[in-house]
């Protein structure tokens, strides 16, 4: 039944858009298309700053600097009750999906799919952001230059998130 549901969402949802759209005289075809014009015209725009992006990560991880920073933090990760494997996952999320996954799979293939470190990371991967990839692709390609409080409101953000997925892991998992 679930799964009935989910592959029927997507068509559903196109469906109302396009009568709600012809209910109210939008012209429909037109304003997709004007809206796929304006969205090819903004990932051109971001190529830079994603690229930017992608050599600092690689630098980052194969630097080895995530590695010192999970053994300059072991006492405090012992306080707070995450497992010192799972901090490259944490440094990484804020800074690329595609990196944070490829950590995960390697905590996973280590620790095997039932292990709860693995649960742990899963749940620390859903429950934060990519702060940094947000802030310079996105801002910079509409032209933001001040950040202002939108740096440490993704870093609480992503804090609170890690924080409270291994609270949640402990009661589930632990």
């Amino acid at each position: 039944m679930i799964e009935s549901c989910s592959l029927a969402i997507i068509p559903l949802l196109v469906a109302f858009f396009v009568a709600y759209g012809a209910w109210h005289k939008v012209p429909v075809y037109e304003a997709f298309t004007e809206g796929a014009k304006e969205g090819f015209d903004i990932s051109i725009r971001i190529i830079p700053y994603l690229v930017a992006m992608m050599v600092a990560v690689a630098m980052f991880r194969a630097s080895g600097a995530i590695d010192l920073l999970a053994l300059a933090f072991e006492p405090v990760l012992e306080i707070i009750g995450m497992p010192a494997d799972l901090l490259p996952l944490a440094i990484t999320r804020s800074l690329s999906g595609s990196g944070a996954r490829g950590i995960f799979a390697q905590i996973a293939a280590t620790y095997g799919d039932n292990d709860p470190v693995t649960k742990t990371a899963a749940v620390m991967l859903g429950s934060s952001e990519t702060t940094f990839y947000v802030l310079s692709v996105y801002f910079g390609a509409v032209g933001v230059k001040k950040f202002r409080h939108a740096v440490a409101a993704g870093i609480v953000a992503d804090l609170t998130g890690i924080l409270v997925a291994l609270f949640v892991s402990k009661l589930f998992f632990y």
